[in-house]
């Protein structure tokens, strides 16, 4: 991905959370972020949702990864005390079992979503 700035959050378990900042001088194309995620062992389908829709906190059973496509939305890590608003460009590399919730921007949101080491057949 052509993305710098990572962040990194340690969680409770042995991987961290990550943040990839998107640094390119225009966001990606929707197309463009599922071949790396797809590259990346990624099988993502896209979500939408309008402004201000919160999602519930919850977690899942393998890594998940999640990239804004355009809006914004808030992630909110209540485990770990931490807030990371995700642009246009950016992902969120979550550890598996790692709760989070989300806060959609006043602009709504188009995401791509997925699971590492889910098999889709």
């Amino acid at each position: 991905m052509k993305t710098a700035g990572t962040l990194t959050i340690p969680a409770q378990s042995t991987a961290a959370v990550r943040v990839l900042r998107w640094r390119g001088g225009t966001h990606p194309t929707e197309q463009t972020l599922r071949t790396q995620l797809q590259r990346g062992g990624v099988q993502p389908y896209l979500w939408t949702q309008g402004a201000n829709f919160r999602r519930p906190a919850r977690s899942h059973a393998h890594e998940r990864v999640l990239c804004c496509v355009e809006g914004s939305l808030e992630v909110s890590l209540p485990d770990l005390n931490q807030r990371v608003v995700l642009r246009a460009g950016d992902c969120l590399e979550l550890p598996r079992n790692v709760r989070y919730a989300l806060t959609v921007g006043e602009r709504g949101a188009r995401c791509l979503e997925g699971e590492k080491g889910a098999f889709v057949g």
